[in-house]
């Protein structure tokens, strides 16, 4: 149960109050290590939520305002950790052409580039344009399924690809049964596809899986290795990937 609900009070901005707020105890520690297989499980709960709000929203609004109000929901119920993680990896890809080292430390600087922002607002844009297509017979199955195909993309990404750097978030997540975590999540990830999505969620998944594959080499590539900020990143574009697979195969099959 403690490793659940550090997963839930990693990825979400919602309050869980009978959590310590204390992360330095070895309890703390050894739960949040051992998080990483609960990730899905935390995208299928924003997942419910985006799906409640959606029908809400739906019921007294147009598609367009709905699929704003949705991708602001999000932002919301994270509290904008992955978007933050995007701005940093592209701020560390445009000053990565000198070294590696560079990259690494400009994603670790407080402040956002120009490229950074510039990023978050494409994705942005995407997405909304992605939640507003989603066709109205994979509405409520699509808003479902996205955060938990994203969530299981940062699992894989985490056991799968080396951490850059000798310590940190990876390297704390990597040392917490990591193999069996990546099992856990898979298996969630899939069933949770398959019953919801069938054939179109099954093979959201799969596109997503070469997705995040092709995106840890590019980041290997141009940072010198993955961090939590490439993390953030997988998650971002996965979800953006996610919906529109499902968007594509909707049609494809209706």
């Amino acid at each position: 149960m403690g490793s659940f609900l550090a997963a839930f009070r990693f990825l979400t901005n919602i309050p869980v109050p009978w959590l310590k707020e204390d992360w330095q105890g070895e309890k703390s520690h050894l739960d949040f290590a051992r998080s990483l297989g609960f990730y899905p499980l935390v995208g299928l709960i924003i997942g419910l939520i985006l799906a409640v709000l959606g029908w809400v929203f739906s019921l007294f609004l147009p598609d367009v305002l709905t699929a704003a109000l949705l991708t602001v929901s999000l932002v919301v119920i994270t509290g904008g950790l992955h978007l933050d993680g995007l701005t940093d990896t592209f701020d560390g890809i445009a000053a990565g052409h000198k070294s590696f080292e560079r990259a690494q430390e400009v994603m670790h600087l407080p402040g956002v580039g120009a490229i950074g922002v510039l990023a978050a607002i494409c994705l942005l844009l995407l997405k909304f344009a992605a939640i507003v297509s989603l066709p109205s017979g994979s509405f409520i199955t699509g808003l479902i399924l996205f955060p938990v195909i994203s969530r299981w993309a940062m699992v894989y990404a985490v056991v799968c690809y080396p951490y850059v750097r000798s310590q940190g978030l990876g390297k704390e997540l990597k040392g917490g049964s990591a193999k069996a975590s990546l099992w856990l999540a898979t298996i969630f990830c899939l069933a949770v596809c398959v019953i919801l999505g069938g054939w179109a969620g099954l093979l959201a998944m799969f596109g997503s899986w070469l997705l995040i594959m092709y995106l840890a080499s590019f980041f290997r590539r141009r940072l010198g290795g993955l961090n939590g900020d490439t993390y953030g990143s997988i998650n971002e574009f996965t979800e953006v990937a996610a919906l529109i697979f499902i968007v594509a195969l909707s049609w494809y099959f209706s």
